[in-house]
């Protein structure tokens, strides 16, 4: 009888993941990474956001409260659904997920449904549900890519009209319209994803290079529609130009870190995240996950990362064909990138850019479109060739 209970339950709690006679088991490596990474986010996001939370809401637990009913809660749901849909369901969408896009990123600016957050006009509310177009623009945008990039051969994929005007012209239109909202941190995580799609695909070297010319162009248009990102970069090439000033962010998360040591303060005992160190809910919470729990923790969230690099690119070298390769690849840059540019940023590595840190930050939209696509992994990952 217990046995038979035993066997009922494991059978519905991997019911989310069975698979097909013409399929196997999942990563469960990876499924069970994103899980703690996830469940570990959203502790490290209380602690890291409870002093913002009570000071602008009166509810110390506001932000967590909204990551899980507006993050979590829609993601893991959507998280099992994809899993067992066949990734290849999604080509015949991506044409209307391209449309989708530019749709969702002209909204933004008509009155009355735009809302503006900081000096960005990147949010959508309608009766008072509000998201964030460009986090699902992330996922729809690539998803188009891979099957157009998936239909071409060799021959095609190198040809300069065929293959990368085309390529040129799409990705021109959705970096117009997130560089007018404008958004940088996820305008870069966008081009990073399409160059490595692109690259995955076959591309030439010169096309590469010329992407990347474009990109330090589109950089530079950046800096001159919003001219405090020059400050950025002056202060991170110089940290201690305006402690007060320009270089107060990149000081007082280098000041986070430090204070941790290799065990940290203590859970819920940073002492920053009190009105010294901006955005402890958003980009700068590693700082204060480095302060709290110290250098040994921070290192294993970085292995986390790792892992789940390690095994996306694995899962995408076993892919069942060309779509499912480059698709892999894309959420897995997507991560990946996200992840290494955040925390590079946080350390003094690389200029302050205002990219969150993956299943972490807080941002509901975002959580709930990266289970989204962390679901199509591992839906690629039950049909990779053994």
């Amino acid at each position: 009888m217990k046995k038979k209970l035993k066997k009922k339950l494991k059978s519905l709690l991997m019911y989310p993941f069975a698979h097909s006679s013409f399929e196997h088991k999942p990563d469960f490596v990876l499924i069970i990474t994103l899980g703690v990474l996830t469940f570990v986010g959203l502790l490290l996001l209380s602690s890291a956001s409870s002093v913002q939370a009570f000071q602008k809401f009166n509810d110390s637990y506001y932000f967590l409260k909204n990551q899980v009913i507006r993050g979590l809660i829609p993601g893991i749901i959507a998280f099992f659904i994809v899993s067992r849909i066949d990734f290849r369901k999604w080509k015949g969408l991506a044409f209307w997920m391209l449309i989708g896009s530019i749709a969702l990123l002209i909204l933004v600016f008509i009155p009355g449904i735009g809302v503006s957050y900081g000096k960005a006009q990147s949010w959508i509310s309608v009766f008072g549900f509000s998201f964030q177009p460009t986090e699902i623009v992330k996922l729809t945008f690539l998803i188009y890519l891979a099957t157009w990039l998936a239909k071409k051969d060799e021959h095609q994929i190198k040809d300069f009209e065929y293959s990368f005007l085309p390529f040129l012209f799409v990705l021109g239109v959705i970096v117009f319209l997130i560089l007018a909202q404008p958004d940088l941190g996820t305008l870069i995580v966008i081009l990073a994803i399409s160059f490595m799609v692109y690259f995955a695909a076959g591309a030439p070297w010169k096309h590469i290079l010329a992407l990347v010319g474009g990109g330090v162009i589109i950089l530079f248009i950046a800096i001159q529609i919003a001219p405090y990102r020059l400050d950025r970069i002056t202060a991170f090439f110089n940290p201690g130009i305006d402690p007060q000033g320009s270089s107060y962010h990149i000081t007082q998360a280098k000041l986070a870190i430090g204070s941790g040591g290799m065990f940290g303060m203590g859970m819920g005992k940073s002492r920053q995240k009190f009105n010294y160190l901006p955005e402890v809910s958003g980009d700068s919470i590693f700082a204060v996950i480095a302060e709290e729990m110290g250098f040994f923790f921070a290192v294993a969230i970085l292995l986390s990362f790792l892992t789940i690099m390690i095994r996306g690119f694995k899962i995408a070298r076993g892919s069942p064909d060309n779509f499912g390769k480059l698709l892999a690849i894309g959420i897995t840059s997507w991560i990946s990138f996200q992840a290494f540019v955040n925390i590079a940023a946080m350390v003094g590595l690389l200029p302050l850019t205002g990219i969150p840190l993956p299943f972490i930050s807080y941002g509901g939209t975002a959580l709930t479109i990266l289970l989204l696509a962390s679901g199509i992994l591992v839906n690629i990952s039950k049909q990779t060739k053994n």
